[in-house]
């Protein structure tokens, strides 16, 4: 007699536990929230920063979102929201960023999607200050928005600044002093991002392809006139102030806002770029 009451208490609660797992999946909508995860496989809500520095002819730049749900995919697409925490973003809409959508799509039979996230370098203040965008992402029309704030919420923090690089010490003899201006004309036509970090081991190898670099950012600074004709293809312009001055700005079709100052010095009988120090840009 006790084991078939046994036997009945387990089948009840095996139709119980059913049912309420069927209630859980059914009655309830899913859960969404970003899916950024750091190098150990956990939560990432650390901010996410960027710099137009290394890219300094784009105008704008894409920052892929990657939404994810918490819960089970659909066999319809279905929509959700992604907005502007305004009192976290000191960025301005249409000037640092294109203006979000009133919804996004996550696909059917899916239960990740990127969304893309449109940020700016039109602003010449992005050289000498950053901005912060904070997104935070929510259920809209098809899901729940009752997972924490944190793992729902993520910051963007970037700018066109530039800091000196380690490697910088190692090549001051010919790069002379550093400047942002000096090393975003160095990114511009060196052909490449850095140089030989000299504390690093078989560093020494590394010497003749360094060396090649900077020469081509010296044969740049001497004749940006020459180098302009040279490299079409890489969409400079130097066009002439309208001050009466002898003067040029030297800057990328693609980004006309950010310009270099290029200035004639008659002592001189040359020109040269001039850093935010006011000094001149000299390769030795």
């Amino acid at each position: 007699m006790k084991r078939n009451i046994f036997f009945v208490l387990v089948v009840f609660a095996a139709l119980f536990g059913c049912k309420k797992d069927q209630l859980l999946t059914y009655g309830t909508r899913d859960n969404i929230y970003l899916n950024y995860k750091d190098k150990d496989g956990n939560q990432d809500t650390s901010v996410l920063t960027y710099s137009f520095a290394y890219n300094p002819t784009l105008a704008q730049d894409t920052i892929w979102v990657p939404v994810i749900i918490s819960g089970q995919r659909s066999k319809t697409e279905r929509r959700f929201a992604i907005s502007v925490v305004d009192t976290a973003t000191t960025a301005k809409a249409g000037l640092h960023y294109e203006a979000l959508k009133p919804s996004y799509t996550m696909p059917a039979d899916s239960g990740t999607v990127k969304v893309p996230v449109i940020i700016k370098n039109t602003d010449p203040e992005l050289a000498n200050k950053s901005v912060v965008l904070t997104i935070l992402v929510s259920g809209g029309q098809d899901f729940n928005s009752s997972l924490p704030v944190a793992l729902r919420m993520r910051s963007i923090l970037y700018s066109s600044r530039l800091e000196q690089p380690a490697w910088w010490i190692y090549w001051m003899g010919n790069l002379g002093p550093y400047s942002r201006i000096k090393h975003q004309l160095f990114l511009i036509s060196s052909g490449t991002t850095d140089l030989v970090d000299m504390s690093k081991p078989n560093a020494y190898l590394q010497i003749p392809r360094t060396l090649y670099y900077i020469d081509n950012v010296r044969t740049f600074i001497n004749d940006p006139f020459a180098w302009v004709a040279r490299y079409p293809e890489k969409g400079y312009i130097l066009t002439k102030r309208a001050d009466g001055s002898n003067d040029y700005d030297f800057y990328s079709s693609s980004s006309p806002g950010k310009k270099f100052y290029l200035k004639y010095y008659a002592q001189a009988g040359k020109y040269f770029f001039v850093d935010e120090n006011g000094q001149q840009v000299i390769i030795n």
